[in-house]
């Protein structure tokens, strides 16, 4: 009976031998599954911050359009207003007034439309064209912001499989950890 109580006893302990073996293997799998959501999370946040300075390059561009937008209106209808001052002049009729009536209208259409300088139309075209630049930019860069908060999620979840000793925690991290890293991939790759 000795010799039974003998082998349950080595048995018990090869048992435990085995689970701390097991339990150390899994921990060092969580491990490397952290840093790999680490260095995911890394790169996620460098793509927010890169999305985030192309929102405000284009924000900044879109805003200088539209100044210069509305520096031409001014000017063209400052133009305009003394064209029709002097067409209201009773001496309208003279060459010389009818001449700087001429060139002001002239001003006023090269202001609306001119390729060389950019009238309105141009800078109206190159503003909306700024403005979903950095609307995209914009999206893209609250994408990356929830990528990253999905990372963190994993990450949390991960480190806690590990205090816990619970791997569904550790599989419910890689799921979401490897969902929020494809999709952040898919984005930066403009996939969408």
């Amino acid at each position: 009976m000795s010799e039974s109580i003998d082998r349950a006893t080595e048995a018990i302990e090869d048992a435990n031998d085995a689970e701390e073996h097991q339990q150390d293997g899994s921990a060092r799998n969580v491990a490397v599954l952290i840093a790999a959501l680490a260095a995911a999370l890394a790169l996620s946040e460098m793509a927010e911050k890169g999305a985030q300075n192309d929102f405000l390059t284009f924000h900044v561009q879109a805003t200088d359009d539209w100044n210069f937008y509305q520096a031409k209106t001014i000017r063209s209808t400052v133009y305009s207003v003394e064209a029709d001052t002097l067409e209201s002049l009773p001496s309208a009729a003279d060459p010389e007034v009818r001449k700087r009536i001429d060139a002001a209208r002239a001003q006023v259409k090269r202001l609306d439309d001119d390729e060389q300088t950019q009238g309105r139309k141009q800078l109206a075209a190159k503003a909306h064209a700024s403005e979903t630049e950095r609307d995209h930019a914009f999206h893209r860069f609250h994408l990356f912001e929830t990528v990253a908060g999905a990372l963190e999620i994993a990450i949390v979840l991960a480190s806690v499989s590990v205090v816990t000793r619970v791997r569904q925690l550790a599989l419910a991290a890689a799921i979401v950890g490897g969902g929020a890293s494809l999709f952040g991939l898919a984005e930066a790759f403009n996939l969408f």
